[in-house]
C-alpha cells in the first residue's frame, strides 16, 4: 500500500510539472505566423511526407535531397494531421514531446537519487529553462532527438536494455548524432557486464566474457537499432519517388547510396552562418541562435522588438557548467555510478562535436544533453547533507526570476527595443 501511494505521489508531482510545461508550450503556439528558422525545411518536409510519403519539392514536383532521417518529421506531421498545415499544427508535436520530457526528467532523477526532493528539484530546473522551452515551441528536430535519448537513458537505468536500444535507434532516425549515445551506452553496458561478473566472483578473462556476451550485446545494441533505423524509412521504401529510390534495383543499395550522399553533405558543411557557434561556447551560452526577429508596432514604446532566442536560462546554465566540472572531480575521486552515467551521456552527446569544429554548428545542439547537464546540479545537491530543501528553494527561486526576466524572448513577445536591449547581456547575443 505504501509503495502504491509513493508511486501515485510521484506521478502527481511529475504530471503537475508536465502540465505546467504543456500550458506554457501551448499558449499562443501559433505565434509568430509563418515558418521561422528551419521550420521552412522541417514543417514543409513533414507536410510532404503526410501527402506523398516522401519529401517532394512543391514547385518542381521532383524528389528533394534531404539530409536528416524521417522520424522527427513524421512526428511533426502528426500535429499537422490533427490540426492542419498551420503554425499550431506543425509545432504541436514539439510542445507535447517537450512536456513529456519534463516528466521523464522527474523519473530519471528519481531513479538516480531515489529522493522526492531531488526529483522535484530536477523537474523544476528543466521547467525553467529557456532553451528547452524554445525548442518545445518550434518545429525543429532536436527536441525529438532529446526525447528518445531521455527514454533510452531512463530505460538503461532500469536495465531495460532492449527498450534503450529501440529508442536509441529511433534517436538516430531523427538525427544521426543519436549514434554517439548509442555507441557510448553499448560500450558502457559491456563494462557493466564485466563489473557484474567480477562482483559475482566469476573471474572470467576478457576473452571469455567477450565470447559469452559480446554477440548478444551486438545483436541488442548493434543489429536491433539498425533494423529500427532502416524501418523508419518505410515510406521511402514503399514509394518510387523518393530521392535516389531508383538508383539501384535493390532498394537497400539505393538507400546506402543516399546515405553516402548525406554523409558527404554533413562532412562538407562549412558554410559561414551569422549564428554559428563553436562547441566551446555552448555551455556558457556564448552565441545563442536567434530563430526569429522582427520590429513590430504598438508595443508601448517608440520602437519595438520581437525575438525568439534559443538561449538557455543563463544563471541555470552557468551554474550547471560549474556543476559539471565538480561532477567530473567527484567521479575521478569517488567513482559514483550516478556521476558516471551522467558523464557518459553528456560526453557522448557533446564531445564528438569538438572533432569536427570546421563544420557549421549551432549552440542549440546542446539541447540533446541538457537534462543530463542539469542533473549534475541535482547530483551535487545530493552530496549536501544538510539544508537540501533550503538550498533547492533558494536556487530555484533565483532561476525562476531569471527565467521570467527572459521569458519575452523565449516566447517571442513584442517588447520595447530598450527592454529587448536590456536582455542582451553580451554583444554575442545580438
Amino acid at each position: 500500500m505504501t509503495t502504491t501511494l509513493r508511486i501515485s505521489r510521484d506521478w502527481v508531482y511529475a504530471l503537475s510539472f508536465g502540465l505546467f510545461g504543456l500550458a506554457l508550450r501551448l499558449w499562443n503556439l501559433d505565434s509568430p505566423k509563418g515558418k521561422i528558422f528551419d521550420e521552412i525545411y522541417y514543417a514543409t518536409n513533414a507536410e510532404s511526407l503526410l501527402q506523398k510519403g516522401v519529401e517532394i519539392d512543391s514547385e518542381s514536383g521532383l524528389a528533394q535531397f534531404i539530409v536528416h532521417p524521417p522520424t522527427g518529421k513524421w512526428l511533426i506531421a502528426s500535429g499537422i494531421k490533427l490540426f492542419g498545415n498551420n503554425e499550431f499544427g506543425w509545432r504541436f508535436a514539439a510542445a507535447i514531446v517537450g512536456s513529456i520530457s519534463i516528466i521523464l526528467m522527474y523519473f530519471t532523477a528519481k531513479k538516480l537519487f531515489n529522493n522526492k526532493l531531488l526529483s522535484v528539484f530536477a523537474a523544476s530546473l528543466i521547467s525553467l529553462d529557456g532553451l528547452h522551452l524554445v525548442h518545445s515551441r518550434i518545429a525543429l528536430l532536436d527536441i525529438f532527438l532529446l526525447f528518445f535519448i531521455q527514454i533510452a537513458v531512463l530505460a538503461f537505468l532500469h536495465s531495460k536494455y532492449w527498450i534503450s536500444a529501440l529508442t536509441l535507434g529511433l534517436a538516430c532516425s531523427v538525427k544521426w548524432s543519436g549514434l554517439y549515445v548509442l555507441i557510448a551506452l553499448a560500450f558502457y553496458v559491456l563494462i557493466l557486464d564485466i563489473r557484474k561478473n567480477r562482483y559475482l566472483g566469476l573471474q572470467f578473462p576478457i576473452r571469455e566474457m567477450a565470447r559469452r556476451n559480446l554477440l548478444f550485446r551486438f545483436l541488442q545494441f548493434g543489429i536491433f537499432p539498425v533494423f529500427i533505423y532502416i524501418a523508419s524509412w518505410f515510406s521511402w521504401f514503399i514509394t518510387n519517388t523518393g530521392w535516389d529510390r531508383n538508383y539501384s534495383s535493390n532498394p537497400l543499395f539505393s538507400l546506402w547510396h543516399y546515405h553516402s550522399e548525406i554523409l558527404n553533405f554533413h562532412t562538407k558543411l562549412t558554410d559561414s552562418h551569422p549564428y554559428s557557434a563553436n562547441p566551446w561556447s555552448w555551455l556558457i551560452q556564448g552565441r545563442p541562435t536567434s530563430f526569429f526577429y522582427e520590429t513590430p508596432k504598438n508595443c508601448g514604446g517608440a520602437s519595438c522588438s520581437q525575438e525568439i532566442l534559443a538561449l538557455g536560462t543563463p544563471i541555470l546554465w552557468w551554474a550547471a557548467t560549474l556543476a559539471l566540472l565538480v561532477t567530473i572531480g567527484y567521479w575521478v575521486s569517488k567513482r559514483d555510478w550516478q556521476a558516471e552515467i551522467l558523464l557518459v551521456v553528456i560526453g557522448a552527446s557533446y564531445l564528438p562535436w569538438f572533432a569536427i569544429q570546421e563544420r557549421t554548428m549551432f549552440s542549440f545542439y546542446a539541447i540533446a544533453f541538457e537534462p543530463f547537464l542539469l542533473l549534475t546540479l541535482v547530483y551535487l545537491l545530493s552530496k549536501v547533507p544538510k539544508n537540501q530543501r533550503r538550498i533547492a528553494l533558494i536556487f530555484t527561486a533565483i532561476v525562476l526570476v531569471n527565467f521570467l526576466y527572459f521569458l519575452p524572448i523565449f516566447l517571442g513577445l513584442p517588447i520595447t527595443y530598450n527592454s529587448w536591449s536590456d536582455r542582451m547581456w553580451f554583444q554575442s547575443w545580438i
